[in-house]
């Protein structure tokens, strides 16, 4: 066992990288997703690539499973159990709606108000039993579910982040009566205050967990039914890996999978071109994903809010996604104003272009359109992923240029832009928002998408420069591949920084890397070394956010702790220290308040560089040149030179307007837009 395998399965295209580090050989796929069962498109890749099965050592997955389920709200019939007088939880919220103007919207949990029910019980704040557990009426609660059908049971208790005695007691009578029956305990998976927040962590823990478990165990069935040896690992949102058998019971933290490993990708193919500071976007075929690296790591946060009123309260990778790939729908909404996306064609029909029964027009049908797409190049290098030019024209003729008054040129032009301005939006959320000027960073885009746009964004965002890695469309499936191990831990405290003991925190730190040591020795897989990450969640008193706060290594002090959370926050919210000055002044007499101990226990793995399992071309730039093609530019069709990826030399500079085509993606080089390729195999643009 020889092979290591890196998968990320999109809405629109499952990409699939091997590499063998003792014959230093590097193979890559990308074939359409197959919705109704995805690894079936896993395999279909695979055997694209005459991967030998029994060779791989490693398969490390990134997966949208859970998080289709969610947003597609087909995930399983589930059921909740809480303390007496609280069943609503999931319903009540917070005093926020869906759209800032006007009181219009709808909210529907993942939990139905019939499968909501309530046992006596209560656990005070601090962890004193008030009220114990009524086991008779568990049992009767659970008899009543499971007649009802439900797949999961959450069970969410009051305070039970300060004393989980009681759930995991009902836990335990669940699953000794009802084996078949999953069931997710909210101090397992969240064990903090915030009732809500904890309640929905664990309903989408239990929302996904059959039909990630479900997907899971087929694929591994699969992958040894053909030979394969190797271990199953799954990406998580954090931006390390887990074991399969772990994302079973923990699924909620696989839903951000592949857009971590993206930006996992990203920072490691950027570091070996010596960028440090990037925004990156990851274009794909349905959505796009939108992450900050600074200092070589990615930047992370304590949850999202996939969908109005689904938070998600787990350590992940701090990523903005929006509805914004190359399937993007085009259209003109009943105030004559042009729109593109959320909505995607997806895989089946996919777009217009595609010939695959597609009738509304979407961003690759505008590029395609405009000439920036060679009608001739398969995806994939896939004879049956060629281009219907004409069925595109037509289609953006009808739908969007008719309405507009605009010829179907001008037409497709203006969904360009149109998207662009949106994702421009997009990157200077992650950016300028959080206090970062983007002219210190680089833009990193891939995706199969992503570098279509790579011109205009460099110049919209006045970023310094801007990388496309060498194989754009599967940088996802490489950051699986390079993934390191990790495990989190959050411990509450909720105390006033001043009236906590030091050794308190040395010892929750302490038992938080000796459970993840514990759980890095039972994955056997090789690592060099086990590095500990510390961080606390700190706020002025009286504040309702934290900032998230990493620690300096080495004994604590409360004054270190301090300064550490006053270069946090300063960061936080784009301050100076000169600027800050007088506020901080009235900070100062403000006590901080220390919530949450977190620890990222990371095992290490060897090593790799993209770079030395890369051919490194001894062609020309005269060889690589594949002749000419109209392409419209601001008005007009002007013949721009085509050139092949795999064929520039390194060193060699490209000036725009120009195109430069692979087998997963096309990079359009706007004029004053020029390109080199440097000694990583990345595609450095400036302007020129």
């Amino acid at each position: 066992m020889d092979m290591l395998v890196g998968v990320d399965i999109g809405g629109t295209f499952t990409d699939v990288l091997t590499f063998d580090e003792q014959r230093c050989q590097l193979h890559v796929a990308k074939v359409p997703t197959t919705a109704g069962d995805q690894s079936r498109g896993l395999i279909a890749a695979l055997d694209t690539l005459r991967t030998s099965y029994p060779h791989i050592a490693l398969v490390t997955h990134g997966t949208t499973v859970a998080t289709n389920a969610i947003l597609e709200r087909k995930g399983s019939r589930c059921g909740l159990i809480a303390t007496r007088g609280f069943r609503d939880i999931l319903e009540l919220r917070r005093r926020d709606r869906p759209h800032l103007y006007g009181l219009t919207g709808s909210y529907e949990p993942l939990i139905p108000r019939d499968l909501r029910c309530e046992v006596t019980e209560r656990t005070s704040a601090e962890g004193a039993v008030l009220t114990p557990l009524a086991e008779a009426e568990v049992i009767a609660v659970g008899e009543r579910l499971a007649a009802e059908g439900v797949a999961a049971i959450v069970i969410s208790f009051m305070n039970s982040y300060a004393n989980p005695t009681h759930e995991l007691r009902a836990k335990a009578i669940l699953e000794a009566r009802w084996p078949d029956l999953y069931v997710t305990a909210s101090a397992d998976v969240l064990p903090v205050f915030r009732e809500f927040e904890r309640t929905s962590t664990a309903a989408v823990n239990a929302y996904v967990q059959p039909t990630v478990s479900g997907y899971l165990a087929k694929l591994q069935a699969c992958l040894s039914s053909h030979g394969s040896p190797g271990g199953l690992f799954i990406m998580q949102s954090n931006g390390g890996m887990m074991s399969a058998a772990a994302a079973q019971r923990y699924p909620v933290h696989t839903v951000l999978s592949g857009p971590a490993a993206g930006v996992i990708a990203a920072a490691n193919l950027a570091g070996q071109s010596g960028v440090a500071n990037l925004i990156t976007y990851d274009m794909g075929g349905t959505s796009l994903d939108v992450s900050l690296v600074v200092g070589g790591r990615p930047l992370t946060t304590g949850g999202m809010e996939l969908e109005f009123g689904i938070p998600i309260m787990v350590s992940m990778v701090d990523i903005h996604t929006v509805g914004a790939g190359g399937g993007s729908i085009a259209r003109v909404d009943p105030g004559g104003i042009l729109r593109v996306g959320p909505e995607s064609a997806g895989a089946n029909p996919g777009p217009v272009g595609y010939g695959r029964g597609g009738t509304q027009p979407t961003f690759t049908d505008a590029q395609l359109v405009l000439g920036r797409i060679n009608p001739g190049y398969p995806i994939g290098g896939a004879a049956d992923l060629a281009f219907d030019v004409p069925r595109a024209r037509a289609a953006i003729a009808e739908q969007v240029g008719a309405p507009l008054g605009l010829a179907p040129e001008a037409a497709a032009q203006a969904i360009i832009t149109v998207a662009t301005n949106r994702i421009a939006g997009s990157l200077r959320r992650v950016s300028v928002d959080r206090g970062h000027d983007p002219r210190d960073f680089a833009l990193f885009a891939s995706g199969g998408a992503g570098p279509l746009l790579v011109s205009a964004l460099l110049r919209e965002l006045g970023a310094a420069q801007a990388l496309v890695p060498y194989a754009p469309g599967i940088a996802s499936a490489w950051g699986c591949a390079i993934a390191d191990r990790q495990h989190d831990f959050v411990t509450m405290l909720n105390r006033r920084l001043a009236d906590l003991g030091l050794d308190e925190v040395a010892r929750c730190f302490a038992a938080h890397e000796a459970a993840g040591r514990a759980l890095l020795r039972q994955e056997p897989l090789p690592l060099v070394e086990t590095r500990i990450v510390r961080e606390a969640e700190l706020s002025y008193e009286g504040q309702t956010h934290v900032v998230r706060t990493p620690l300096p290594a080495g004994a604590l002090t409360h004054e270190r702790i301090a300064a550490s959370f006053r270069s946090a926050y300063l960061q936080r919210y784009g301050q100076t220290e000169e600027s800050f000055a007088g506020l901080g002044q009235l900070l100062e007499r403000i006590p901080i308040r220390l919530l949450n101990l977190r620890t990222a226990v990371i095992g290490v793995r060897p090593s790799l560089a993209l770079k030395d399992f890369l051919p490194r071309p001894t062609t020309t730039l005269h060889e690589a040149y594949k002749g000419t093609r109209p392409v419209y530019v601001t008005d007009r069709f002007i013949e721009c030179p085509t050139y092949e990826r795999a064929r520039l030399p390194w060193g060699e500079r490209v000036d725009g307007p120009a195109i430069i085509e692979q087998p997963d993606t096309t990079t359009w080089l706007e004029p004053g837009i020029a390109a080199t390729v440097d000694e990583a195999g990345n595609l450095l643009l400036e302007v020129a």
